[in-house]
């Protein structure tokens, strides 16, 4: 709306936002966007670990399997290798103690390990006793 000298004057009922309105309402936006996005980062990285966590223990669950199928006589340690592919991520080891925990019992335990360099950062670890 204009005056009769040309000046413009400020009608009381302007709608609309601001632009500090705006800017407060996009920083607030972002804030949380922001949070969301770091959010699914740890979730994926949890996901990622998990399905880790459970490769491995169906890898040493295998390996329990075999060992029981070939029974107590045929049990054999392995030192620490890396697991063909597509495991090739993980390594496997198999320990077996004699007369663990009484007289004519093995022990046998399997160990898988994943992660890092050395592909070793994390492990699991199962354990069985065999009776002759």
């Amino acid at each position: 709306m204009r005056t009769q000298s040309g000046a413009k004057t400020l009608n009381a009922d302007n709608k609309g936002f601001t632009l500090i309105e705006v800017m407060i309402a996009i920083v607030i936006l972002s804030v949380g966007l922001l949070g969301m996005a770091s959010l699914t980062v740890g979730i994926i990285k949890g996901n990622k670990f998990s399905n880790e966590v459970t490769t491995a223990t169906t890898l040493g669950q295998d390996k329990m399997e075999d060992i029981r199928r070939t029974g107590y006589s045929s049990v054999a340690a392995e030192t620490k290798a890396v697991l063909p592919s597509p495991d090739d991520q993980y390594k496997r080891e198999v320990t077996v103690t004699n007369n663990s925990p009484a007289t004519d019992m093995k022990t046998v335990t399997v160990k898988v390990y994943w992660g890092g360099a050395s592909k070793e950062d994390h492990n699991v670890e199962m354990k069985t006793i065999l009776a002759q």
